[in-house]
């Protein structure tokens, strides 16, 4: 999966023209079994609830069904992300990612809670998204092993980087377990993971997937190689702040018109756009 960058127009507005076809060319050309909206490379923080839920239905219209749609609704407030949840569905999204609550460091119980509250808004499946440096506060392993029991809990997006909690929690629960970090995916994979949610896929995405696949029929030294071709790309768009080098990205390669970010985040500088496109080239992306 590819947590998708929103495209804006050169004023700052939603470009719904630019967002299909970047969800088209995520599918189609890279390969994505399925794409989550509105995320934080998505620029949620700075999008609203009417653009959020126009560029799930605009994907979900472009893709059809050759790919799931996962949208977003994580906030630091429960009701609200039990809004977003229902609006998220329907705007037509597949499934939904949902956040740790962020700032107000929630004890463990409450974390539990959230989780809760937010997968029983709907009928969706569930993706706890669990990144600790953002939120700061981890989704704890018996928390983790708590929040399976609910039939709406499906998966993890893993960016704790805590690799041996994550196969406890794999092996108590059987949730689907995705890096949440690009660089993670073949060790998450090595302890009984199934794929990665990756911001640097979206240009990565055929050889990811070719990791995936070859490490999943147990061409273990086929999945390192195509690992190892793809690693400047998965560690060099974390430079400067992730959508701000995929929109950098996606420029020089023509995918889209230009850079423009919402602030707080800026525009990619020249310098930084040059030194990522020289990653990309490199890796002949």
């Amino acid at each position: 999966m590819t947590a998708m960058v929103t495209p804006f127009d050169a004023a700052g507005a939603v470009d719904l023209a630019a967002v299909r076809r970047l969800a088209t060319y995520l599918v189609d050309e890279m390969g994505n079994d399925a794409l989550v909206l509105n995320g934080t490379t998505g620029e949620a923080p700075t999008t609203y609830h009417d653009e959020k839920a126009a560029i799930i239905t605009a994907v979900k219209e472009s893709v059809g069904d050759r790919a799931k749609v996962i949208a977003g609704v994580g906030t630091n407030d429960t009701k609200h992300s039990a809004a977003l949840a229902c609006e998220a569905a329907a705007a037509g999204a597949d499934g939904l990612l949902v956040i740790t609550p962020y700032y107000s460091l929630p004890p463990q119980d409450a974390i539990v809670a959230h989780f809760e509250t937010v997968a029983s808004a709907t009928d969706l499946p569930v993706l706890i998204y669990d990144i600790p440096h953002r939120t700061g506060r981890p989704v704890e392993t018996k928390s983790l092993i708590k929040l399976a029991a609910h039939p709406n809990i499906v998966g993890v997006k893993d960016a704790k980087k805590d690799l041996a909690a994550s196969a406890e929690v794999i092996l108590a629960t059987g949730l689907d377990y995705y890096a949440g970090d690009d660089a993670l995916v073949l060790p998450i994979l090595s302890i009984g993971g199934v794929g990665v949610v990756g911001t640097s896929t979206h240009f990565t995405g055929r050889i990811t997937k070719d990791a995936i696949t070859k490490f999943l029929a147990g061409d273990y030294a086929g999945a390192l190689r195509a690992y190892q071709a793809a690693l400047p790309v998965y560690t060099g768009v974390f430079a400067t702040q992730g959508c701000m080098l995929v929109k950098a990205g996606l420029e020089h390669l023509g995918v889209l018109p230009n850079r423009v970010v919402r602030q707080p985040l800026l525009s990619a500088t020249e310098a930084e756009q040059a030194t990522f496109a020289a990653i990309l080239d490199a890796a002949q992306l």
